[in-house]
This record gives structure tokens, sequence and C-alpha cells, in this order.
């Protein structure tokens, strides 16, 4: 069964930082591309970011390019989510999920909440 075990959610000021881990087994985080999706209260999930199992392939929202950086952690089995200059329109529901080869959204975390006060 594929886990992902998110943290780092909080309530943080406008322009402060935060960092999201997702965590889940070696066998999924060598497989698997993944991605932090997020949503908002009344809106669609939106991407916000994605890497290739390799590390090598990164997409990044142009709605947080040159704030947010994703990356692995290959020895903790860990993606992360670095969100700098945050603002209140960042506020949302965070969730972290994995692509499988087909190119579907398959696997989900439970999500971690992101409020950022102004």
């Amino acid at each position: 069964q594929v886990q992902l075990v998110e943290s780092g959610g909080g309530l943080v000021q406008a322009g402060d930082s935060l960092t999201l881990s997702c965590k889940t087994s070696a066998r999924v985080f060598s497989w698997y591309n993944m991605g932090w999706f997020r949503q908002a209260p009344g809106k669609e999930r939106e991407i916000v970011g994605s890497m290739a199992r390799g590390g090598g392939i990164t997409y990044h929202a142009d709605s947080v390019k040159g704030r947010f950086a994703i990356s692995r952690g290959n020895a903790e089995n860990t993606v992360y989510l670095r969100m700098n200059s945050l603002k209140p329109e960042d506020t949302a529901v965070y969730y972290c999920a994995l692509q499988d080869p087909s190119g579907a959204w398959t696997y989900w975390g439970q999500g971690t909440q992101v409020t950022v006060s102004s």
C-alpha cells in the first residue's frame, strides 16, 4: 500500500518561508514522479510543482516560480517544497502526489494546511 506522509504546514505571515515534506517508502520514491498540488477554498486543485523520479526534471507553476522550489531527499525518501516570500494568496491545503507511468496522479497524501496572513 502506498503511503504519503506530509508535514510542515502552518500559520505564517506574508514574506515568511515554510518547507513542506512528503515522506514515502524507498520503493515508491524510486519508481514515481512526485509533485505538490494545492487547493484554496472555493477553487480547483492546481499543480504547484513536480519532479521526475530521477530528480533531473522539475516543473514549477508560473504563480510560484522563483519563490517555491521542489526537491528530493534521496536518503530520506522524501520530497520537499521550499516556499519563500509567501503571500496571502498562497493560503491553501497542500497535497503531495505520485504520478504513475501513464501520467495520472494516482496517489495522494492527506494534505497539510498552509495559511499566510497579511
